[in-house]
């Protein structure tokens, strides 16, 4: 296919998938068991890849389903059919609704467990009891038996977390098969705890933060390959690398830049990712079917991205960075005196301005200490400003969470 004619399917793909459905613009493949006749499915499956060094492939494409909740359920049905069947949760997504959706849709749909590669994460535990507490509470909540893949660690900010303890922990869990793999997820200090788990064979999977903004970070760069030649599954998330600031003029151009090439800003960010085979797989929330099928036909697209693409998201991050948190909470904590916050802080006023999310982003902030909450427009933050990386007005962006969100 040549590059226009390319381009010309990947501009009509929505318009063709709203008027006929998917399944009428792409080729499907089909997959069987031995012994059984060849199957085309009804729709076209999402490339798969191999996940780290286990014998397990899982698409591209995974669904994150953070907006799911007991009556948005035809989001589930639609991504199974594409075979988007990696479904990321977590115990505290949505105060447990997440969960809750994922098991009103298995209690009606009792065959398609078998087909689903389940994810869901221990949120806020950091022993092998809580951890436990957490894991029978999604079984139950997802009326299964089993986890396919289970991030014990939540958020992993500390090397330290990773203990001999969890991993006798995710040894037991394996063994009675309430989990088929273990990981880790981090969203603070990515680099510094991906370096860690390296180290460590019993850790399978980690998901990350990845994206234009991390991309040009060299110690997150060397991270990711430390954890591949260990042969564990990456998965990407926060692909978009959404920040605080909006609408700006290098906003207009990345967007003029993208369209022209007949993509999406949004879904040239998710490509970026996609083209770094190291990842298995780019974990992207979808809160509808529209965004499902944009990201859809993302994943379907064979168009590479050119250098010059690369270099406009280069001058991008450059020109953007100080409206981005790379969640680098050592360096903010450094500078102060007390356990600040910042990074926390930067993610749920991202969720409340570029998220949409404004009731979880004041959810996530009032569980903030009210001891630290009390003292954020008072603390002097010049010091962890001049440290900043990334050049962040910390000090403003405080008073804008305190504004919106306490």
């Amino acid at each position: 296919m040549s590059e226009k004619q390319n381009q010309f399917d990947r501009r009509n793909f929505l318009k063709a998938a709203g008027a006929a459905g998917l399944g009428s613009v792409l080729a499907s493949t089909g997959r069987t068991s031995a012994g059984e006749k060849p199957q085309k499915p009804k729709y076209p499956q999402v490339p798969k890849r191999k996940l780290g060094k286990l014998e397990v492939e899982i698409p591209s494409l995974s669904f994150g389903t953070y907006q799911v909740d007991v009556e948005n359920q035809i989001l589930l049905r639609k991504t199974l059919q594409y075979g988007v069947n990696f479904w990321d949760t977590a115990y505290n997504y949505g105060g447990g609704n997440s969960e809750l959706g994922i098991g009103k849709y298995l209690t009606k749909n009792k065959k398609a467990r078998k087909n689903l590669f389940l994810v869901t994460k221990a949120s806020g535990a950091k022993t092998p009891e809580e951890i436990e507490k957490r894991l029978a509470t999604s079984l139950e909540r997802m009326n299964t038996n089993y986890i396919d893949l289970y991030y014990g660690l939540h958020q992993c900010s500390n090397p330290a977390w990773i203990t001999e303890d969890i991993r006798k922990w995710a040894e037991s869990a394996k063994k009675r098969k309430l989990i088929k793999h273990f990981g880790i997820t981090t969203h603070q200090n990515p680099a510094k705890v991906m370096a860690a788990a390296a180290k460590f064979p019993w850790i399978e999977v980690i998901m990350t933060p990845y994206n234009f903004y991390l991309m040009q970070d060299p110690e997150m760069q060397a991270a990711i390959d430390a954890c591949h030649k260990a042969g564990i599954g990456l998965i990407a998330m926060k692909t978009q690398g959404m920040g605080q600031k909006i609408n700006t003029d290098a906003d207009k151009k990345l967007v003029n830049h993208f369209l022209q090439r007949g993509f999406t800003k949004e879904q040239a960010k998710i490509k970026l990712v996609l083209e770094d085979k190291r990842f298995s797989s780019a974990c992207v929330g979808m809160k509808n079917i529209s965004v499902l099928n944009s990201n859809l036909a993302i994943a379907f697209d064979k168009t590479k991205l050119t250098q010059a693409d690369r270099e406009v998201f280069r001058e991008y991050a450059a020109a953007t960075c100080d409206g981005y948190c790379p969640g680098c909470s050592d360096i903010c904590n450094s500078a102060l005196d007390h356990v600040s916050y910042v990074s926390d802080i930067m993610r749920y006023l991202m969720y409340h301005n570029s998220y949409g999310e404004q009731a979880e982003a004041r959810r996530l902030f009032a569980k903030i200490p009210a001891g630290v909450r009390n003292k954020l427009l008072s603390t002097d933050y010049s010091a962890a400003e001049a440290r900043c990386p990334q050049h962040l007005p910390i000090t403003k962006l405080v008073a804008e969470a305190v504004s919106k969100l306490a």
